[in-house]
């Protein structure tokens, strides 16, 4: 019986269902740990992040430091690993995927700058 595979569907269940989760970085000047509520696309068994203020946002930084966060949907946790999208195109796409989750107006009024996005394949996924 795989209890690590229940948690995984409970997580992308989450996922799937929530706008916001918290993610929690570690500082890169003080290794203490910081969460941040977050907006976040699911697809794909892929979670794709958009800092709000781009390459200058705090936990963007950090995460250039250590790239492994823990994420949290209301309980249903799990670590992963993410990679850097400083690709104009491939921002582009998340931008997209954000606007569509989200409305093109909400993502106007709360993100400033559109230079950097994040990717992390989730737990258990074929990579």
């Amino acid at each position: 019986m795989g209890n690590k595979l229940t948690r995984n569907d409970t997580l992308k269940d989450r996922l799937s269902r929530y706008r916001e989760i918290n993610i929690t970085v570690t500082g890169r000047k003080s290794g203490r740990t910081i969460s941040n509520p977050v907006w976040f696309v699911f697809e794909d068994d892929k979670l794709y992040l958009l800092p709000v203020q781009g390459s200058d946002t705090q936990w963007y930084k950090n995460v250039l430091k250590n790239p492994t966060i823990r994420i949290d949907a209301r309980g249903a946790e799990a670590e992963v690993k993410v990679v850097l999208i400083t690709d104009a195109t491939q921002v582009s796409s998340v931008v997209e995927k954000f606007r569509d989750k989200y409305g093109a107006s909400d993502v106007k009024k709360y993100y400033s700058k559109f230079d950097v996005a994040l990717v992390a394949q989730m737990p258990g996924a074929p990579s």
